[in-house]
């Protein structure tokens, strides 16, 4: 499991553990160049990621506005620092919920 664990945050394949996932900021490979594992299987496939981006997206917006509540700040202005937050971080959500969700896949698809 810590393998696993590891290879998500390294951005690797779910199943050999050593391929890259994405080959520029945006895009991901079509196949893993090591084991030749289908990373895009059909259109829509990464629609479950979004659950993933979702659910770390709140998880990572909650502190701050706990924060931002206990500290009176005013609304606007809390909605302006979490929306320029979740903006900054849309990048590494986008990476992550895609490769969590790859991994998801690929440990319920192979038993």
């Amino acid at each position: 499991m810590l393998k696993r664990s590891i290879a998500m945050v390294r951005l690797r394949c779910p199943r050999c553990l050593k391929g890259k996932v994405f080959r520029s900021l945006w895009n991901t490979h079509d196949i893993c160049p090591e084991c030749m594992l289908e990373f895009k299987r059909e259109d829509g496939y990464f629609f479950g990621a979004m659950y993933f981006s979702y659910g770390m997206g709140v998880a990572l917006a909650l502190p701050t506005t706990i924060f931002l509540m206990l500290t009176n700040v005013s609304q606007w202005l809390a909605f302006l620092i979490i929306t320029f937050q979740l903006a900054i971080l849309s990048p590494l959500l986008f990476r992550y919920s895609r490769v969590i969700w790859l991994h998801f896949d690929q440990y319920f698809d192979a038993r």
